[in-house]
């Protein structure tokens, strides 16, 4: 049977283990978090771009307003073949 320092490193691998997976955890879940938001700043610069084609006439009304209900997430009215 374990005695004295026999249990003392067991306690203390025991924790060390817990040590790491808590910190890989940590890891996974900052990682998934911080990439599977989307950057709230690219939607506007293309709706910018958009705006800028369909004032300096590169593109028509019509044109204009069915990229601009993809940019935000609408659906597009057209229907799927």
């Amino acid at each position: 049977m374990m005695h004295g320092t026999g249990m003392l490193m067991m306690f203390w691998t025991g924790l060390g283990i817990l040590v790491v997976i808590a910190a890989v955890a940590a890891i996974v879940v900052w990682a998934v978090r911080s990439t599977s938001h989307a950057n709230p700043v690219m939607p506007d610069v293309a709706q910018q771009i958009l705006a800028r084609r369909y004032a300096a006439g590169e593109i028509d009304d019509e044109e204009y307003q069915r990229r601009l209900r993809v940019l935000r997430g609408q659906p597009s009215g057209l229907d799927e073949r």
